[in-house]
């Protein structure tokens, strides 16, 4: 028991699992604890058997049974009983080193023992429990290659859906064409002239500067000749009462005044062209602004169109880039199936070249089975023989025993010599028919043999 590689089970797990997993119906319902201990009943532990078989590998109860009919064989219904436990034998031996129980034996299926029996069954359920997982694990990597496989259809799907989008946003239709080189050309002289009246804006701007700074200057200059003729008329009053008015002085005075409101009136006039030439250069300035704010509304509707443009170009880069990362997980998907597809394919290799050498085996098995079974049929023949020779000998006894009693009649003389002949005729055929026996006994001790072997 030390030397397993696998757990050794309870009675009861036993029992449960193979009534839960294997067995079905009728056969599930009757199969009990009382079936396996104290003494394991070879019929539950062959039915088993046979059922651990059929789940494996879809070999049915009943085709254990099955004997081939063939020329040399003499009443097959002799094979019929020992048929079906020779099968299971041999498909058992074949079937448990896979489970790690190298020591089954022919005893085990005619008079099985308990610790032997649950040990076979717990190597054959351990295999089981082994099976199960493994066929999960297939069945989960089936879906996910599914998953993927639908996958890399709808990225495949998407990929196209976004090259034609991306083909749509960078094909400038034959009917667009001209008035797309209308509009980039129209673009162009927009922003040439866009350029030139900003130029001229601003020199506008620095003529404006300079004028609001040149008014500014007269401005200061006027209200400084506004003072000064404010002092001078009080320096006037002050000197009519103070001087003595004499006429030449006044006439010079007067005259200076005269010249100087002159020049004020000039100045004034003066300032007032300037104001004029100031209001026309401030309406210039109002309709060059309503012009600018007319290039900036256009600017805007440019940059909104440049803006919509870059997004685009955004959506493309993005596009591009999603199509990249969709072309990335397609040849790892296409990596990923061609590494599952080697993997079935040594996988079937494996299990062609397997039941090639199944298939080897048991052409073997059968050509040796069949030399058997000749070798069977050359003894039922000599047996046939045997008692065809026993027969003649006992027809040729009859005979003799007529002739010694018609003998007996006619010639009374020789009467001790018949009886000596048959007293010695009667010692031959004992020891005739105690070889005979023997040979018979040896025969059968030999099909006893052979039949132990197979």
């Amino acid at each position: 028991m030390s030397e397993n590689t696998f757990p050794v089970y309870t009675v009861d797990a036993i029992v449960n699992f193979y009534r839960n997993e294997v067995l079905t119906g009728q056969e599930a319902k009757h199969f009990t604890k009382s079936d396996l201990t104290p003494t394991p009943k070879p019929e539950a532990v062959q039915t088993l058997y046979m059922r651990v078989l059929h789940l494996l590998y879809r070999f049915r109860p009943e085709c254990h049974s099955m004997v081939p009919l063939m020329e040399n064989i003499q009443n097959p219904v002799y094979h019929e009983g020992t048929t079906a436990i020779t099968s299971v034998y041999i498909r058992m031996q074949q079937f448990l080193p896979m489970c790690l129980v190298y020591d089954f034996s022919l005893n085990d299926l005619l008079a099985p023992k308990k610790q032997k029996t649950l040990t076979v069954l717990s190597g054959i359920m351990n295999f089981l429990h082994f099976r199960k997982q493994r066929m999960d694990m297939i069945f989960e990597k089936q879906t996910r290659f599914r998953a993927d496989m639908d996958r890399l259809q709808t990225y495949s799907r998407g990929n196209l859906e976004a090259e034609k989008k991306i083909e749509m946003l960078t094909t400038i239709p034959p009917e667009q064409q001209a008035e797309a080189d209308e509009l980039a050309a129209a673009l162009s002289e927009l922003q040439a002239t866009n350029i030139h009246e900003y130029q001229e804006v601003e020199a506008k701007n620095e003529s404006i500067a300079e004028w609001k700074s040149k008014i500014a200057e007269k401005t200061q200059k006027l209200a400084q000749v506004k003072v000064d003729i404010c002092s001078l008329r009080e320096d006037v009053a002050k000197l009519r009462s103070q001087i003595v008015e004499s006429p030449e002085e006044l006439k010079a005075q007067m005259e200076k005044m005269r010249e100087n409101v002159k020049n004020i009136k000039n100045t004034i006039k003066e300032t007032d062209e300037s104001m004029v030439e100031m209001q026309n250069s401030v309406q210039s300035m109002t309709h060059t602004e309503a012009e600018i704010q007319h290039m900036y509304n256009l600017l805007q509707d440019l940059e909104s169109s440049m803006n919509n443009t870059k997004h685009r170009a955004e959506e493309h880069k993005e596009l591009t880039a999603q199509y990249e990362k969709k072309q990335k997980e397609l040849r790892n998907l296409c990596v990923e199936e061609g590494q599952l597809k080697r993997a079935l394919g040594m996988k079937l290799d494996k299990e062609s070249k397997q039941n090639i050498r199944r298939q080897k085996k048991r052409e073997m098995k059968e050509q040796h089975v069949q030399e058997v079974l000749g070798q069977c049929n050359q003894i039922h023949q000599k047996r046939e023989e045997m008692a065809d020779r026993i027969q003649e000998i006992s027809g040729e006894t009859q005979q003799l025993k007529a002739k010694m009693q018609s003998m007996r009649d006619v010639c009374s003389k020789e009467t001790g010599k018949a009886q000596a002949l048959y007293d010695t005729l009667t010692a031959s055929m004992d020891e005739l028919h105690r070889r005979i026996q023997t040979h018979i006994v040896d025969l059968k001790q030999d099909v006893a043999k052979m039949s132990a072997d197979f």
